[in-house]
């Protein structure tokens, strides 16, 4: 049975939850008081006309709504939870290889020993072509679990998506779920991938919550309380209207119905000319929905991946990540209106509309940036400065929500260094939006 929290810590943890919410709101109010004056209602509207006409000051304004939208839905968000009557379908989980070593190892036996009835349960490893260990290893787990392991292996490189499609083709099991090899799951991350599926016949795909694995520079501890708001925070928030726009290629589960009369298309993916090598994830994704699936977000089923720990490697994996979401904008543009219209659902626009108007205010405060510095009113700059701030430490304590950890503060640290050092990536995807290559290889 389980046993009810004393009310003042269920009054305390719903309040830590909406943290977020209250940071948004105290940096606007920050801003209109700072202003003072004998009319506080004036001086806030004043200081919102004056948000509407200046480039930062609207992203100010537009981060703080859309910050207490996603709040709300993150609040509404509910895991799914088994039906008692159910019957567990057979499972496949396909694990593309590169150059992995040791660590597909790790991966594989993390699979192979979760709590999933081991009749129903299939491990796919598609060696990509390496040139270390990678092969030797998956031999090896060949050997310790027979009945359960098939290993495919290509001559050369052929790219993440030519693996995961002779994965996908040579997979017996209703649900296909994908792994990175550079990751492990959790014991019961293949029930819990599976559970939405038997919960409700509407969804489609599934992602699950990926967490750091690695924590052993300041970058990946970063990372670690990044991760917690895109995965978590983020995707629990679009679940809440059951359309997470991107299931992740650490951790996603796709109904085999639903996505292997596209394989084809989706291996040769083209882009203005030019074939489509990343974003994987994000064009299954795509797909599922096309077809009137929904697709959903699982908490309960997490997944540790290894993280960047150097500068140059976090770019270029924003950088392949921004490619991505720009190539797969178009593809979801192209069909968003219709189905969403005729189901007389809003959300999934609005998040998107939103999500492009911020980039398109970023930009245009980036290129109005150097006239911030020879700006004389001071004190404006410091009221924006004190409002990102603010919005930064108490975006970041969602994560104190989530893991109950205090290194949330690295993720004040990360929102300094990403409007520091990474606000090019964006730009320059833009501009490099056809190199198909993968980018971390």
């Amino acid at each position: 049975m389980m046993i009810k929290k004393p009310l003042p810590w269920r009054i305390l943890r719903s309040t830590v939850g909406l943290l977020p919410l209250f940071g948004a709101l105290i940096s606007i109010f920050w801003m209109v008081a700072s202003r003072g004056g004998a009319r506080p209602w004036a001086a806030a509207a004043s200081w919102v006309v004056g948000c509407a006409t200046h480039p930062i000051g609207a992203i100010v304004l537009i981060q703080a709504l859309y910050t207490v939208l996603q709040s709300l839905l993150w609040q509404r968000y509910r895991p799914f939870s088994r039906p008692a009557e159910a019957v567990l379908p057979k499972v496949t989980v396909v694990i593309p290889a590169f150059n992995e070593g040791c660590m597909v190892e790790r991966s594989i036996r993390s699979v192979a020993r979760s709590s999933y009835d081991a009749n129903k349960l299939e491990i796919v490893v598609v060696d990509d072509g390496s040139r270390d260990d990678t092969f030797f290893h998956v031999q090896r787990m060949r050997r310790e679990f027979p009945e359960m392991v098939r290993l495919i292996r290509f001559r050369s490189n052929r790219g993440k998506r030519a693996a995961l499609e002779a994965g996908f083709r040579a997979a017996s099991g209703d649900i296909l779920i994908t792994i990175d090899s550079d990751s492990e799951v959790e014991t019961n991350t293949v029930a819990e991938m599976v559970t939405p599926f038997l919960a409700d016949p509407r969804v489609g795909a599934v992602a699950g919550r990926v967490a750091v694995l690695n924590r052993d520079s300041v970058i990946s501890r970063m990372l670690e309380v990044q991760y917690a708001l895109a995965f978590d925070f983020g995707r629990a928030a679009q679940s809440a209207y059951r359309a997470v726009a991107c299931c992740p290629g650490a951790l996603s589960a796709f109904r085999r119905d639903a996505i292997l009369p596209h394989l084809t298309e989706w291996t040769n993916q083209r882009f203005l000319g030019r074939p489509v090598g990343h974003g994987e994830d994000q064009a299954l994704t795509n797909i599922v929905l096309r077809q009137g699936y929904d697709t959903v977000y699982q908490r309960t089923a997490t997944v540790h991946t290894l993280a960047p720990t150097t500068h140059r490697q976090l770019c270029r994996m924003f950088l392949r990540w921004d490619r991505s979401y720009i190539v797969e904008g178009f593809s979801f543009a192209k069909f968003m209106f219709t189905r969403y219209r005729e189901e007389n659902r809003v959300l999934p626009v609005v998040s998107f509309v939103v999500t492009n108007l911020r980039l398109l205010l970023l930009f245009w405060g980036l290129f109005q940036l150097p006239l911030v510095f020879v700006v004389q009113d001071v004190s404006t700059q410091i009221d924006a400065a004190i409002a990102l701030a603010l919005g930064a430490f108490f975006s970041a304590a969602y994560y104190l929500r989530i893991e109950r950890s205090f290194r949330f503060v690295y993720g004040v640290l990360y929102a300094v260094y990403s409007v520091l050092l990474l606000q090019w990536i964006m730009p320059w995807a833009i501009v490099t939006v056809r190199d198909e290559r993968w980018g971390t290889r």
